[in-house]
């Protein structure tokens, strides 16, 4: 049988688009179990015998972190148990049969909660406010008491690197504060360890890596559809930003934790009051202010200045 040149050049070039796809799945997928694993010793997330509980909604953040985790497990260097858990909050037209078949199916132990948060809120709340407020409190205290009553020791979150940037510029915008998500952090009734594995992952990975895997996706009908919500709004304002200035995020992200603390002002971290002149130059003083375009490195007419009487 013969086949014209047309078939071949396609059939060609599905071929070499199919082994391109492949080869960016296989890029995409070392990035994410690198940068999970990163975090996780970064930060002292996992220790040897931990049982962490992987606290899954259902959406395309916390079915990664669960894929991600189970496949780190299996080569870690030390044990530790998962076991996922979901809140069932029962909102109307939950699709209760679909994280239990995906678990199974996966073979990871789990647990369902049952709990009618939603008429709560949907009670105290009045119609046309956002809902995220209450709703996270009460999902946060039932999630704590489950960790006791199963013994977990680490309570794993979903949230990413686009979410503690965005966190933290709603605390500054709203609550006058300098405050983000950190990767790591004991619990408000001080009983528990939270981690964030994600926290180096940006979410156009988390997008893609969901996509490949074909998680079953159950979308949150009652928060996230506020298209009002600050964390919408903050989030797309930094998405703008992301789209004109390149890496814009990365670089907010890396200051978080590149804090010159006597370039702010709260004097609970440096002591603005006793401070002194000692007659020795320091790397960071006002020089720091040099070159407001560009924090890297000063241009040459920045670097050399000539003064003439």
């Amino acid at each position: 049988m013969n086949i014209d040149a047309p078939e071949l050049d396609e059939a060609a070039a599905a071929d070499a688009a199919a082994k391109k796809a492949a080869h960016e799945i296989n890029k995409l997928s070392k990035r994410l179990h690198r940068q999970v694993g990163q975090a996780i010793t970064d930060f002292n997330m996992i220790e040897d015998g931990d049982k962490v509980m992987v606290c899954l909604s259902g959406g395309k953040d916390s079915y990664s972190m669960l894929d991600i985790l189970l496949n780190l497990q299996q080569r870690a260097p030390i044990k530790f148990e998962l076991i996922a858990v979901n809140l069932d909050q029962k909102q109307p037209g939950f699709p209760e049969d679909i994280l239990p078949a995906y678990l199974k199916s996966r073979g990871v132990p789990f647990h369902i909660e049952e709990q009618d948060t939603y008429s709560v809120v949907k009670r105290v709340v009045p119609e046309g406010k956002t809902t995220c407020g209450l709703c996270s409190r009460l999902r946060r205290g039932i999630l704590y008491r489950v960790a006791g009553e199963l013994g977990a020791t680490k309570i794993a979150l979903g949230h990413h690197r686009d979410d503690i940037v965005t966190t933290m510029f709603l605390n500054m915008f709203f609550g006058s504060r300098m405050k983000g998500m950190p990767p790591k952090l004991v619990s408000d009734d001080g009983k528990n360890v939270v981690i964030r594995p994600l926290a180096y992952v940006k979410e156009p990975d988390l997008v893609r890596w969901a996509e490949h895997r074909e998680f079953p996706i159950i979308p949150c009908n009652l928060c996230g559809s506020q298209e009002n919500l600050q964390r919408v709004q903050v989030k797309a304002m930094i998405n703008e930003w992301e789209k004109r200035y390149p890496g814009r995020i990365d670089n907010i992200f890396t200051a978080m934790g590149n804090i010159v603390t006597s370039h702010m002002m709260d004097k609970a971290l440096f002591p603005f009051e006793t401070i002194k002149a000692t007659g020795q130059a320091t790397p960071d003083g006002d020089i720091a202010f040099d070159d407001d375009e560009s924090c890297a490195t000063p241009s040459p007419a920045a670097q050399v200045i000539t003064l003439q009487r």
